[in-house]
């Protein structure tokens, strides 16, 4: 048998043909089940918020440790003071890693490097 972490990797496409409450408990259930979950477009602020309610009604002390999510910044939209106040109320959120709490580190994250430590339990 393969020992080592499942990584998922979920295509824009697959994601926008989800609702908001499907996306996430495909998330939770990928990352419950112990595998990691990568996102080529990430959440929304409001599925972010959502993932992380659901998440923390999922823990338990001899179970499900919780999630470790990071997303990268989301690219420079351009324009002004006045273009981000009356533009685009969400700023798109690119590639996003999240996995289970107990077997995902974040090391180091920067504009366009989000650099991990997996661990296989």
């Amino acid at each position: 048998m393969i020992q080592g972490v499942q990584l998922d990797l979920i295509s824009e496409e697959r994601l926008a043909r989800l609702t908001s409450m499907e996306k996430i408990r495909l998330i939770l259930d990928e990352v419950m089940a112990g595998n990691i979950v990568v996102l080529e477009k990430g959440l929304s602020p409001e599925e972010s918020s959502r993932l992380i309610e659901m998440t923390m009604m999922e823990i338990s002390p001899d179970g499900f440790a919780g999630i470790e999510m990071e997303t990268y910044p989301a690219r420079s939209q351009g324009g002004g003071l006045l273009a981000r106040l009356f533009g685009n109320k969400e700023s798109p959120s690119r590639l996003t890693v999240i996995g289970p709490a107990n077997q995902l580190k974040m090391l180091r994250k920067e504009r366009d490097l989000i650099s991990a430590w997996v661990s296989s339990r």
